[in-house]
């Protein structure tokens, strides 16, 4: 419950932490209680799906850096394709933002057009593509700011 009480977690992820706290006790017992928390709905690999991703995209990740992290924390990836839309225009909005924060904080706030394939132009595409966002994305993205 103290757990639970903090955030939600996934039933993978507080079985993990559930084993490192308490190692002596049986497996079958384990189960027993994720179940009954589960039944009880303290515990929501569905909710704790909406959750993490609505967090993760508030802080500037991409679709695949979301769905990557919540295979990575044992969420079902039929669930996570019920509740992540790869397609959303919500993607594309997000890596314009952060090409915008990212231009802005570098000078005095002014857009300066950046050529195809520069040091900036590499180093921006790798930025977003380490947020996990789709290479349609990034190009649609830069496209306003690089001159051609």
């Amino acid at each position: 419950m103290y757990f639970l009480a903090r955030r939600e977690h996934s039933s993978h992820e507080l079985k993990i932490k559930l084993n490192r706290k308490f190692s002596g006790v049986s497996q079958i017992l384990m189960l027993e209680v994720l179940s009954s928390l589960a039944a009880e709905g303290l515990q929501s690999d569905e909710r704790y799906t909406e959750s993490r991703i609505r967090y993760r995209q508030e802080r500037g990740f991409g679709y695949h850096h979301i769905r990557n992290e919540l295979i990575s924390k044992g969420v079902d990836p039929y669930l996570i394709d019920k509740k992540l839309d790869p397609d959303a225009d919500s993607w594309l909005h997000s890596a314009r933002e952060l090409v915008e924060k990212r231009l802005s904080a570098e000078k005095d706030g002014s857009f300066q057009e950046i050529s195809f394939a520069s040091p900036k132009h590499k180093k921006l595409t790798r930025f977003l593509e380490a947020r996990g966002f789709a290479q349609r994305d990034i190009r649609i993205a830069l496209e306003g700011i690089i001159a051609t």
